[in-house]
């Protein structure tokens, strides 16, 4: 007997001022640095959805602590990594609609290679 687990979801509006400038560290040591300003209703959005992958993956985790069968995990698995890359095609879309935009509006060049950068990161 297979058990059948529901997410719920609650969404919670805050209205937050983050318009301010941040840079933070990346995995590769790069440092980022944003003059402009996120969607807080996006990002949002974006940390939800990581945090739900988490959740699946920590889920497989279980699967293969459990001893379940390989064909399983390899399906959940799958399933993580679609929901990732999910996640990066909303990043990189935002990316370039305000990132980029603002980045040759600048001349900044640098912000067009770090892109390029992180294209060759997440195709391979």
């Amino acid at each position: 007997m297979s058990e059948h687990k529901t997410d719920h979801m609650h969404e919670h509006e805050h209205e937050h001022d983050h318009s301010h400038e941040h840079s933070h560290e990346h995995g590769h040591g790069l440092d980022h640095h944003h003059g402009h300003h996120h969607d807080p209703k996006q990002r949002q959005a974006v940390i939800h959805r990581i945090a739900r992958a988490g959740g699946h993956l920590n889920a497989v985790k279980k699967m293969v602590e459990d001893d379940r069968d390989c064909s399983e995990v390899l399906i959940q698995l799958a399933a993580v990594q679609s929901a990732l890359n999910s996640v990066s095609k909303i990043i990189l879309k935002d990316h370039i609609e305000h990132c980029i935009v603002d980045a040759v509006e600048e001349n900044d060049s640098e912000a067009i290679d770090r892109l390029n950068k992180a294209i060759d990161q997440i195709i391979k």
